[in-house]
């Protein structure tokens, strides 16, 4: 399955430009976070900024707006922790169609509370894996139409757009950091930033405690299976799919694993010396460059993602709380 091209990805940002926002970067040259990580040069894009809190707009933006008839009436079905149930919900209430997401029970209270805000309803299970089984007998019985979270090409492409606009804004890049989940973001971004920057790393970042994409290349076939225990709830897919992975061998150069305080660190980074107020995906970059990049990527102009900030208060004080004691 080849990668999406230029004119596929350009296409799809064309389409979604009305109901997305162009987010913007930002050159931090931050002494101390220099000091930690050994770059001097982090180019944050700052996607936490886009529509519904997250980059899964894009996607699933370009999934509705592609839709043929029968499947607008037919409606859509999702399955998310929360980003994508979001984010398919504010794209149903752009097209005009019918959105069921499935969410488990443990998802963020804020997150339900947003997609239905949207006007999604909202089917709660037990777990992740229920998840998919409960999304899997609605789109049997009600005839919907599936958009998936991350696997796909026009999932993929609609998430492509962020590395394209990335190294739009930010010119020539030696590496670029992303946040994994399913693997949606990195092969969209991978394949529009080895297009635009073929000499550029593409560097993934995984929780230890949901590392499918890091098992999957090393054993060159996708895991049907991810035990998942982080407090990144959007990092944590607990199956790897086909085309994404496909996409993925060719455009990742490494991954790397963060654990659960280390992105807690990240996020003390963003709110100490940013002000931002990330969820521990969306730190999940800054926590790699501190953690197992730092000293690696010296002299090099680092691209990093910054992609999510859909939290509740009292999570993101737990989390910023254990953060900057384990800062010190």
């Amino acid at each position: 399955m080849p990668e999406p091209g230029l004119d596929t990805i350009r296409a799809a940002r064309a389409r979604i430009d009305p109901y997305v926002v162009t987010t913007p970067t930002f050159e931090w040259r931050e002494p101390r976070f220099a000091a930690a990580s050994g770059v001097d040069d982090v180019v944050l894009k700052l996607e936490f900024l886009q529509r519904t809190g997250s980059f899964k707009a894009r996607g699933a933006l370009n999934n509705l707006l592609t839709l043929d008839g029968a499947g607008r009436a037919a409606g859509v079905v999702a399955v998310s922790a929360g980003n994508h149930a979001i984010a398919v919900a504010y794209a149903c209430e752009i097209a005009g169609v019918s959105a069921k997401v499935v969410m488990p029970r443990t998802a963020n209270p804020a997150r339900v509370a947003k997609a239905e805000r949207f006007g999604a309803e909202v089917v709660l299970v037990d777990d992740v894996s229920g998840a998919f089984e409960a999304m899997e007998r609605i789109r049997t019985d009600e005839g919907r139409v599936f958009v998936h979270p991350f696997e796909g090409l026009t999932t993929i492409t609609g998430q492509a757009t962020v590395g394209l606009e990335l190294v739009e804004q930010a010119g020539a890049l030696d590496a670029v950091i992303v946040a994994v989940g399913g693997g949606g973001l990195i092969a969209g971004v991978g394949s529009a930033v080895k297009a635009l920057l073929p000499g550029c790393q593409v560097i993934g970042v995984e929780p230890t405690g949901a590392a499918g994409l890091t098992r999957s290349l090393e054993r060159g076939a996708p895991e049907e299976r991810v035990a998942v225990d982080t407090i990144a709830d959007s990092m944590g897919a607990p199956r790897h799919e086909p085309v994404s992975f496909d996409i993925c061998r060719r455009v990742v150069d490494e991954m790397v694993l963060v654990d659960d305080d280390l992105m807690r660190v990240g996020v003390a980074w963003a709110f100490e010396e940013l002000k931002l107020a990330l969820e521990p995906a969306g730190a999940a970059t800054l926590a790699a460059l501190v953690g197992p990049l730092a000293g690696r990527l010296r002299g090099a102009r680092v691209g990093a993602i910054v992609c999510g900030s859909n939290i509740d208060a009292a999570t993101y004080h737990t989390h910023l709380t254990r953060g900057l004691a384990l800062r010190g």
